[in-house]
Formats: structure tokens, sequence, C-alpha cells
């Protein structure tokens, strides 16, 4: 019997790292999903991600908890209001007050931890040209300098058993590119959230860059959104 190669997929339940997840199930990988509840205020997203883990069949999907509220600092987990109604321009002038400090850098730690283990060399980032304009740790000198530390900082990558990579599929397509990719693949983006300032009840707020964001590359696409709709308005992640 075949074994399948294993890799770990980092999940918010959000549109990019579900289109990411569907390049590994497409490339054959055997999925293993990451989510993090880290005290994130649209914590929504992890019932997504769940949806998500469900839709693809994965081998495993693991929840871990980090309290990034305790350290603060960013709009989506400090009292700090999320940035709404904002032009593209403004988006791109200067690190949103959305980025959360060092956050990728600690998911992608715990997923090179869980990729040891399990023995995989690939792990898959939603990372994207639309993102790494404003948050740092998104751009491709990051992963870049991650996946040589990687190397570097662990077991097997010192005994050289895995060469390990950070997969970044989406790294150079916009928004709209990113959505005709998923949708070639049989995403349905019915269940994922994108959100940074949901209701209680979990409904986008449709005003955060990352509303407007996921609003604007569904127009581009030409396809309709079954989140947003035509008036824009998110329905609920049960």
């Amino acid at each position: 019997m075949i074994m399948k190669k294993k890799a770990v997929i980092l999940s918010s339940g959000g549109l990019d790292s579900t289109t990411a997840m569907a390049v590994a199930v497409n490339e054959g990988y055997e999925i293993y999903s990451l989510s993090f509840n880290y005290g994130q205020r649209h914590a929504v997203e992890l019932k997504a991600a769940q949806k998500v883990a469900k839709a693809f069949h994965v081998r495993k999907h693991l929840v871990l908890n980090i309290d990034l509220a305790k350290i603060g600092g960013s709009a989506l987990t400090d009292d700090i209001d999320v940035p709404k109604c904002r032009s593209e321009d403004k988006m791109q002038q200067g690190i949103p007050v959305t980025y959360v400090p060092a956050r990728n850098t600690i998911f992608l730690s715990c997923a090179l931890a869980w990729a040891e283990i399990i023995g995989a060399k690939d792990i898959f980032i939603g990372v994207n040209a639309i993102d790494y304009s404003g948050y740092p740790d998104c751009r491709p000198e990051f992963i870049k300098a991650f996946e040589y530390m990687a190397n570097l900082a662990t077991k097997a990558g010192v005994q050289g058993r895995l060469k390990l990579k950070i997969r970044t599929p989406l790294i150079h397509l916009s928004k709209a590119e990113i959505i005709k990719k998923g949708i070639e693949l049989g995403v349905d983006y019915g269940i994922t959230h994108s959100c940074y300032d949901p209701s209680p009840e979990g409904r986008a707020c449709g005003k955060c860059d990352s509303c407007i964001l996921r609003k604007k590359g569904f127009e581009e696409a030409g396809i309709s959104d079954s989140v947003t709709g035509s008036e824009s308005v998110y329905r609920e992640v049960n």
C-alpha cells in the first residue's frame, strides 16, 4: 500500500487558508489541519475551520489554545477598534492595527513541531499578495527566512530526514485569482468566515478590511458569494 504524503495546513476557516487546503488536497496530500484559539475577537472562525476540516475529510484537525490576548497589541486581541469602511489606498498605508504581533511566527512554529512529529515535510499557509503588503509576517521574505530557520532548528532538518518546506501557493495571487482557483478546486466558500469583527451571533460586519477585500475579490472574479450575497451582509456561520 502506497502511503500518502502528509502536510500540515494552517487553517483559520477563512477564504485564503481554505483555498490553500484545497490546493494541498489536489496535490494528493493527507491533510493535518491546525487552528488556533488565540484570544481573537473573531473566534467564530474556529467554527468555520471545523466545517472546513469536515468538508475536506482531513486526517486530523487540531486546535491549540494560545492566549495572545494576554499580550495584546492588536485590534484582533485587545481593546482596540477594528478599522471600518477604509479605502484600499488607506489599507496600504503602513501596518494595520489588525496585525497580531508575531502571529504567523508562532503559528508556523507550532505547525513545524507537529510536522516533525508526524513526518510531514510540507506546511501550507494561505498568505497572499493582498495581505503581505500590510502584514510583515505574510511577506515572501519572511516565509523564506522561516523555512531556512526550520531546517536549522529541527531534528528532522539537521539529520536530513526531511527537507522542510513552507508552501505558499497563493502568495502572488490577488483575492479574485484565489477565489477562481478555489472554485476550480471545488471549494465551498459558503462555509468560510473572513470578518475581523463579527457580531456576538457570528454575523460578519461587512465593513472591516477583510470583509471589504473579500467582497471586492468576488466581484472582480465575477462570482456570487453565498456568504456576502448581493447586499454584502454575511450570513451567520453556525
